[in-house]
């Protein structure tokens, strides 16, 4: 079994009042908590990699209590998620995919099981490589006004042996989401979709 190696965390926090429109009565707040690490099947190709998703399951509790803190503490006040990884040169696109459950089942768990899939987005790139990470509502994914993307990165990661994992949460709609569709407060919660 690999071990986890963590050589930084990175957690940063917007605080949206307008877009050119008038300020918002409650703004957006969204933040990115970021985990750059060793990336064990670096260096050559591995057939079995599955078991590394455990040994990341710590990782994705840690990062999303970090997100929660950061976003005032109340777990009940997230409304957004996504999750994203960028693997170093030395890695393949399939080492970033590991992060799919651990970070998207720790959000899901810590936020009371909620029902949507988390999305995400991967890519291999290096260091100072940026990644738009999507976001959709916790509990229903056709909410248009919480379809949105927070851009994540770290300057120096991630390196050719390293992985930089993402974990976004936002506190609600886009500020000025006006484009219709499936409103939060009528989500039934069923499927996940509405």
């Amino acid at each position: 079994m690999h071990e986890l190696k963590v050589r930084k965390y990175q957690i940063s926090v917007e605080e949206i009042f307008h877009e050119g429109g008038p300020v918002a009565a409650k703004p957006q707040r969204r933040a990115s908590a970021i985990a750059v690490i060793a990336n064990p099947f670096a260096g050559k190709y591995h057939e079995e990699i599955q078991p590394f998703m455990d040994v990341l399951k710590p990782l994705g509790l840690e990062l999303a209590r970090r997100l929660i803190a950061a976003l005032g503490g109340d777990p009940k006040a997230v409304e957004g998620y996504g999750k994203a990884a960028i693997v170093g040169s030395g890695g393949e696109i399939e080492h970033g995919a590991l992060w799919h459950a651990p970070g998207g089942y720790a959000m899901r768990e810590l936020l009371g099981d909620a029902k949507a899939i988390v999305p995400s987005t991967k890519k291999v790139g290096g260091p100072g490589t940026r990644i738009d990470v999507p976001i959709t509502h916790i509990n229903a994914s056709y909410v248009r006004s919480h379809f949105d993307a927070m851009e994540a990165g770290v300057a120096d990661g991630p390196r050719a042996n390293e992985m930089v994992l993402v974990l976004v949460m936002t506190t609600g709609p886009r500020v000025h989401a006006r484009a219709g569709g499936l409103e939060a407060k009528d989500i039934v919660g069923k499927d996940g979709l509405r």
